[in-house]
């Protein structure tokens, strides 16, 4: 399971953000500064003569979503393929989520003809669930490439949080506009092929990474409104909500799904040598944290790509991944637990090992 993550180009200080939208409300001020978050990768709305931040219709939301998805996508995807040591022409089949926006012909087409994917590739868009996305289209994903053995998968998570926004003064819109930043991350699986032991070589082989072996979902039925999308008539927008009590609600429902994951597979908690969870907020990370009985240490990649990311969205956890990697720290037997929250509400688990 190889990786690619990329960015937008300029990434901002909390205490930046604030001082450029002109916020001086302290509870808002507040918000921004005790986040956890040290800095965010946004593209921030033009400016006027004077330096006040103009308007962006959801049209032109529209559009931002669509350019910046498309350029951090591209080069995510490029990232991973090169992290396999793959081409462009090895990929069979491509699944994009993204929450940002919204695209008829989905990201997938648009990818394929900018970066020059073969027509023939499989695709298929999640779009509009949220931050647990990236597990749910990982899933899809996995399944595809097990009916499919010897061919090659890739999975882009792209979120323009920054197309993704309403400024209206409220705790509400606070909230969200202190959480989020620009990112996409791609994965690519493959299987063995049938032949593999006695035919010719199938498709090049995927960077060493640890095998898929199951998922579990649960989903809090109670809580279906805590996170969500909501068209402002008022701002002319879609606004995100996030219920303040999300946290708990999460943190009271993780050890029920977690532990079906790994009752399933004959493990307990201490089996598990790495925890890569959704970087959702401060607090939500704490939740989960307590709730699950971990370290600080066992969910160092989590907090600290909120510390210089933010909330990438459906993507974050394979920026957790992609630093796991980097510390050369999983070895072959290790277990691993990848975790994602988000709309529904949802908590998203999946069970690896190298």
């Amino acid at each position: 399971m190889s990786v690619g993550t990329a960015v937008t180009e300029h990434s901002y200080s909390q205490r930046e953000v604030l001082d450029l939208f002109g916020i001086t409300d302290p509870k808002v001020r507040s918000v921004f500064l005790n986040s956890a978050i040290e800095r965010r990768h946004l593209v921030l709305p033009p400016r006027d003569a004077d330096g006040a931040v103009l308007a962006e219709p959801q049209g032109e939301l529209l559009a931002k979503h669509k350019r910046n998805a498309l350029d951090m996508g591209a080069r995510a995807v490029r990232a991973c393929l090169d992290d396999a040591g793959l081409d462009l022409a090895d990929v069979d089949y491509l699944c994009c989520t993204t929450t940002t926006g919204f695209l008829t012909p989905g990201l997938s087409a648009h990818l394929i003809k900018e970066m020059g994917l073969l027509p023939r590739t499989s695709r298929v868009d999640v779009v509009g669930m949220g931050c647990n996305a990236g597990l749910n289209a990982l899933n899809a994903t996995a399944g595809w490439v097990t009916a499919n053995p010897g061919k090659v998968a890739v999975m882009l998570c792209a979120e323009a949080c920054s197309a993704a926004y309403v400024i209206d003064g409220s705790m509400r819109t606070a909230v969200v506009n202190s959480l989020f930043g620009d990112g996409a991350a791609a994965v690519a699986l493959t299987t063995d092929p049938p032949d593999a032991a006695y035919g010719p070589p199938g498709p090049p082989p995927v960077h060493d990474g640890p095998r898929i072996l199951a998922f579990a979902s649960h989903l809090i039925t109670d809580a279906i409104d805590a996170m969500r999308y909501d068209w402002d008539d008022d701002q002319g927008k879609f606004s995100f909500y996030l219920d303040p009590l999300v946290p708990y609600v999460v943190g009271a429902n993780a050890e029920q799904v977690v532990d079906r994951l790994l009752t399933g597979a004959g493990l307990r908690r201490s089996d598990i040598a790495h925890w890569l969870v959704h970087s959702g907020g401060k607090k939500v990370i704490d939740a989960v944290r307590v709730n699950l009985g971990l370290t600080r240490h066992d969910v160092r990649h989590t907090t600290g790509v909120l510390r210089d990311y933010g909330n990438l969205s459906s993507g974050s956890f394979l920026f957790s991944y992609e630093r796991l990697l980097q510390e050369e720290a999983a070895h072959a037997g290790d277990y691993g637990v990848l975790m994602t929250m988000g709309p529904g509400s949802t908590i998203e688990t999946a069970l690896v090992q190298w």
